[in-house]
């Protein structure tokens, strides 16, 4: 798979329902058993069962020429133990089956890779499409 927008999530984008600047956005680590589906995944509850760990805040966002980009994320103390596949970056509402999925990521240096109890920092492409373009 390569890293994609999930179709409900691009209806949100277009339609103004997330702001990548004033929303809360998360990052969360995806484990090997997650059979995506980009036409019919929506909300974070189809995500939930896995997902690695605790999802991460999203800091020092910027939207530029359609381009987003944020911080470098850290995960603290990834669980041993697992395969994680990649990254679902999704609008957090504080209610999982309102959370909209935005952004399937699985084409990231180093992934998929076995978790084993390390900090895992996620390193932002530097490049002109930083995390995804529009």
């Amino acid at each position: 798979m390569a890293n994609a927008l999930y179709a409900k999530g691009r209806e949100k984008i277009l339609s103004g329902a997330v702001n990548f600047l004033a929303d809360t956005i998360k990052v969360a680590l995806i484990k090997a058993d997650y059979a995506q589906n980009l036409v019919s995944d929506e909300f974070f509850t189809s995500i939930a069962a896995s997902v690695l760990n605790t999802p991460q805040t999203l800091t020092g966002k910027s939207v530029t020429a359609g381009v987003f980009d944020a911080a470098d994320t850290v995960f603290p103390v990834v669980t041993a133990g697992d395969t994680s596949e990649g990254l679902v970056i999704y609008k957090d509402t504080g209610v999982a089956g309102t959370s909209p999925l935005l952004v399937y990521i699985d084409n990231l240096t180093g992934f998929p890779f076995t978790t084993n109890g390390s900090t895992l920092t996620i390193e932002w492409d530097n490049g002109a499409f930083k995390i995804f373009s529009l």
